[in-house]
Order: structure tokens, then C-alpha cells, then sequence
């Protein structure tokens, strides 16, 4: 008898997709329900606000009796009693980045100084959410205040400004154990006030620092006590410097396991029975991931899923976007990053025709 999985969170395809892969029965609670969700998942709900999130989690129980409850960005706090990961205790320490640093501190690992008011040049960033898309380098009390009316009074903290390659380990716990699944390059926007916005991944990544990246990631996950897979946010610069933990699943999955030839959906649930790899996965190929925006307001008219496996997170014939809003993420893989980012690049040119130029990335 299969496994019956809720996956529940802001985005959940990557791993429905996952776990469908591992040969379970899914359903999920989304917020997109992109149209390649429907090829994993049995039935989906979704939601608008995260408000919405914890009763259509309830409402899905209520309907499907699932075996396990999975949790992804957005839903980390869920509290199920069939809840399969890091408990809600646990996680919400690691949701607070400036709880989050002091564990950093704590541990004895490298990152970035806390700044007091008034210092610049400034990462200025909010102490919860995810995404980087309000991450901002400010470099004057004008620019503090202009981060401020456009977000209103979030909490936030400011930090030392340290340059390298954005980059995460993907690692699997058992609460006291860890052990590292792949290493990625992070892709970020790089440009407009979304500068610092996640927009995709390369796996593996590979530098002067791999090894020593590798080790920290192992100790940070082990001392965190979380249960499954999590990831560990770094840059990798002339120090490595650990920066964010996401104690959940992250947006790496598609690339890791392209990557790997892992199902790491398969390794997150062996890891929450206590049973961890023998050894770190080795990689077969290099995988990248990288999601393409509108240029303007627009609306989808085309069918996307004809492009499938070369795209994922597809949205439906009809489906409007402002300018700016992620659209589609497309894939390229290959013996070596450059075959990998060249394939990549064949296969943006080919959807952005069939769009007629109207998204970029």
C-alpha cells in the first residue's frame, strides 16, 4: 500500500514531484498549483494569504487521511501529529535569522557582523522570510529609510557586507547526526532592488572552499537537531561565511537530484526513521535551474507543458502575471557547467520565442 503524503507550503511542486517519484500517493496545499502539480498530485488546494494555509491543511486531512504531513516554505510551523520533519519547536529559531546568527555565534562559525544603527554600508534584511527578495545593501540613512516606507516596520537586522559566491548545502539529520547531500551555486537576481532574489540553482558547486564548506554544513545541521533535509546558506568568498538555515526542503531539489540521481524525497523520510546515507551522494552530472520573469504585465496564452521536463512550475493557459513575477523555471544539465549552462541557455531561447520575447532571466 503506498504511502499517502500532504505536502503543504507557498510552493510544493519540487517536492510533490518528489515524492511521486518515491511512489507515494500526494495531495497537496499550495499557493501556486502551477499545471505540472496536477501531473504529481492527486488532488490540490489552494490558498491566497498564509492565513488561508493552516485550515486548507485541516480541510485536506479531513478529506484524504494522509499517512504523513511535509512541510515547505511557509508551512514550517504547521502542527500535525503526522507531521514528518522538523518539529514547529524547533524550527522557529532557525526562522528568526537574527536567532539564527547568535547560533552562528554560538557554534563558533564565521558570519557576517550584526552592524548597530546608523553604520554603512549595510545588508539590510528582514529577520523572517525567505526568497532574498527584500535583502537590500544600503549604504546611507536615505537608503534605510527608503527600504523601510516600502516594507513598512518590519523587524529587521543589518549586516556586515561580505562579498563571494552565494552557494547552500543541501544536508539530511536525525536530529543529532548530519550528512551533506550536494553543494549549489545560488542564482540571484543581481540587478533592481530585487538584486539579492533567488532565481536558481547550479549543483554541484565546486571551490578552493569545498571541502571546508562540506564540514560546516555536516556540524551546523547536526547542532541544530533538525530532523530530515534542511540546507545551510553560505558565502563563499575569501572567508566562508554561513548565513541563513532553512530547516525544511528547499528550491535546490530539482537540481540535486538531476545531479545526483538521488530521489531526495526517499532520503528526507529514511532520515526522519533515524536512518541516514552511508555516504555523501556523488554527483553524475551538472544540473541548473533558472526561473524567467515577466518584462511586462502579461498573460499566458500558450500551453507551456509541451516543453516538459525542459521546464517546471508551468503555469496554465490563461494565467496573468505583473511585471517582474516569476513565470517558469527552465532546466539544463551536462557533463560539465559549461555543457549544462550552453543547454540551459538553448532551451531560454527556445521558450522565450514561443513567449515572444517577453520574459527574462
Amino acid at each position: 500500500m503506498r504511502t499517502k503524503v500532504l505536502v503543504a507550503g507557498f510552493a510544493t511542486r519540487h517536492v510533490v514531484q518528489s515524492a511521486y517519484g518515491a511512489g507515494c500517493e500526494v495531495y497537496a496545499v499550495d499557493h501556486f498549483c502551477d499545471q505540472d502539480l496536477s501531473f504529481y498530485a492527486r488532488e490540490s488546494m489552494r490558498f491566497d494569504e498564509l492565513g488561508e494555509l493552516f485550515p486548507a491543511v485541516e480541510e485536506m486531512c479531513t478529506r484524504h487521511a494522509p499517512d504523513i504531513v511535509v512541510a515547505t516554505s511557509g508551512a514550517e510551523l504547521l502542527p500535525s501529529r503526522d507531521f514528518c520533519g522538523t518539529p514547529p519547536e524547533k524550527v522557529q529559531r532557525f526562522l528568526d535569522k537574527l536567532m539564527t546568527h547568535r547560533f552562528f555565534e554560538d557554534l563558533g562559525m564565521r558570519t557576517p557582523a550584526l552592524l548597530s544603527p546608523g553604520t554603512f554600508p549595510a545588508m539590510l534584511k528582514p529577520r523572517c522570510g525567505s526568497g532574498g527578495w527584500r535583502n537590500r545593501v544600503v549604504t546611507s540613512a536615505a537608503d534605510r529609510e527608503a527600504w523601510l516606507a516600502e516594507f513598512g516596520d518590519t523587524p529587521a537586522l543589518a549586516e556586515e557586507v561580505v562579498s563571494g559566491t552565494p552557494c547552500s548545502v543541501c544536508c539530511v539529520a536525525d536530529g543529532t547526526r548530519a550528512v551533506a547531500v550536494a553543494s549549489n551555486r545560488q542564482i540571484l537576481r543581481g540587478a533592481g532592488d530585487a538584486s539579492f532574489g533567488y532565481c536558481g540553482s547550479v549543483t554541484p558547486f565546486r571551490d578552493r572552499h569545498h571541502d571546508h564548506l562540506i564540514r560546516s554544513a555536516e556540524r551546523i545541521s547536526a547542532a541544530t537537531g533538525c530532523i530530515g533535509t534542511l540546507g545551510i546558506d553560505f558565502i563563499a568568498g575569501d572567508e566562508l561565511y554561513a548565513i541563513e538555515i532553512n530547516p525544511r526542503f528547499q528550491a535546490t531539489l530539482d537540481t540535486i537530484e538531476m545531479a545526483t540521481g538521488i530521489n531526495l524525497f526517499s532520503t528526507h523520510l529514511a532520515a526522519c526513521r533515524g536512518y541516514l546515507p552511508c555516504q555523501r551522494p556523488s554527483c553524475r552530472q551538472v544540473a541548473v535551474r533558472k526561473i524567467l520573469f515577466a518584462d511586462r504585465d502579461l498573460t499566458v496564452d500558450a500551453d507551456l507543458s509541451l516543453f516538459s521536463p525542459l521546464v517546471s512550475d508551468i503555469p496554465w493557459p490563461g494565467t496573468a502575471f505583473e511585471d517582474g513575477q516569476a513565470v517558469i523555471s527552465v532546466f539544463g544539465w551536462g557533463a560539465t557547467g559549461q555543457e549544462a549552462t550552453d543547454l540551459l541557455h538553448k532551451h531560454i531561447r527556445i521558450v522565450r520565442q514561443y513567449m515572444g520575447g517577453r520574459l527574462y532571466g
